[in-house]
């Protein structure tokens, strides 16, 4: 079986082609690129497999500089002992070397590696990364358009202009009267598609209860994702009896034990399933296992990724029951995804049958635009 024998990693500013920000901040604009780290893996027989994750850590809490470092030094000693199979061992090995502690040891750092490792193990084989899971029960995903924080004026035009997207993804910022009128701005043109609330952790219970209050006659709202702090489980669990909208956990829920954990306490009704948080491909199907299991539904969505991330997304949910189209937002928000073999129509994207991620990589522009990070 063919030995993984090197490990590269390259950090690269991604440019945006729209500002973008969340409940917790700014995430990019065109102006201020966002760090990607993309990680390349070749083994002995001269596979290469691919992954890659944005640096974010207004939303969780690694950084460009931790994720290179933990690849590189600790990670990457891992890897060259193994295949491009041996990911379940290589998950093993890698909790004993970085504690997940309460939760998950460097999920990013972690997810990066795993995509690569599915990348080229479906090359070896010669089979799509869906088809090493299990395979697909769709060809095809609808997508989600992704609308950040920002004036009345400024979100309608984007709705407008993502008219070809099946729903709506709306941050909130924690500002009731500006959230609501941008929520009502978005609804003005949404054509009866559904909204997808998004707070990242700017609300407390009885400020959502005002808010909901306000957009009471807005048609269209389906869900409220993390409206609390991540470590606020129990306001959660209260929030549940204070509002008549399902409630999603998703910054609170990195995985299946986190997300077993909001089941006992009866915290939420659907779960978000990002691959970036749960530390790989492998980690987001459990999550989702224990969802469906506990009788919850699953979002799907990722971090603004390029090309990479967004089609091991692609082949994670193409096995899965979503309850909105999937909130996938780096081609709707990025200049540039880095890969050729995308196939997205009408904000529907088509899940590659190439081996590994069906993608090609823009190998010479991410050597050529990776910058040297402090410490990594």
């Amino acid at each position: 079986m063919s030995r993984i024998t090197a490990v590269d990693v390259f950090p690269v500013a991604v440019p945006f082609a729209r500002r973008f920000v969340l409940g917790s901040g700014t995430v990019g604009t065109p102006d201020q690129a966002g760090l990607v780290i993309f990680v390349r893996l070749a083994t002995e027989d001269g596979v290469v497999g691919w992954g890659e994750q944005r640096a974010l850590p207004s939303w969780s809490y690694e950084t460009a500089e931790t994720i290179a470092v933990v690849i590189k030094r600790h990670l990457a000693p891992l890897l060259l002992e193994l295949t491009p199979f041996d990911v379940e061992l290589f998950h093993a090995r890698a909790n004993r070397r970085l504690s997940p502690a309460v939760s998950n040891g460097f999920p990013f750092a972690r997810a990066a590696v795993d995509i690569a490792m599915h990348d080229a193990a479906g090359k070896l084989a010669g089979l799509p990364v869906h088809a090493l899971l299990g395979g697909k029960v769709r060809d095809t995903i609808p997508l989600c358009s992704a609308i950040g924080v920002g004036e009345p004026s400024a979100v309608r035009e984007h709705a407008r202009a993502s008219a070809d997207y099946l729903a709506y993804k709306v941050k909130i910022g924690g500002d009731i009267d500006a959230d609501a009128a941008a929520v009502t701005a978005v609804a003005e043109v949404a054509a009866d598609k559904p909204i997808w609330l998004d707070a990242n952790q700017s609300y407390r219970p009885s400020g959502l209860k005002r808010l909901l209050h306000a957009l009471h006659d807005v048609p269209g709202i389906h869900c409220v994702e993390q409206p609390v702090p991540s470590t606020d489980t129990l306001g959660l669990q209260r929030l549940r009896s204070m509002i008549d909208l399902p409630v999603a956990i998703d910054e609170g829920s990195f995985t299946a034990q986190d997300l077993a954990r909001t089941l006992r306490l009866d915290a939420a009704d659907l779960v978000v399933v990002k691959l970036c948080k749960s530390g790989g491909i492998r980690s987001a199907l459990k999550t989702a296992q224990v969802a469906l299991a506990g009788g919850l539904e699953v979002l799907a969505s990722g971090l603004t990724d390029c090309g990479i991330g967004f089609a091991a997304a692609l082949h994670l949910f193409s096995q899965l029951e979503l309850a909105l189209p999937a909130e996938l937002n780096g081609p709707e928000l990025l200049s540039d995804l880095y890969v050729d073999n995308l196939d997205i129509v009408s904000a529907v994207a088509t899940v590659p049958t190439a081996p590994g991620l069906g993608v090609e990589v823009d190998e010479e522009r991410i050597r050529a635009e990776s910058t040297d990070l402090a410490f990594a």
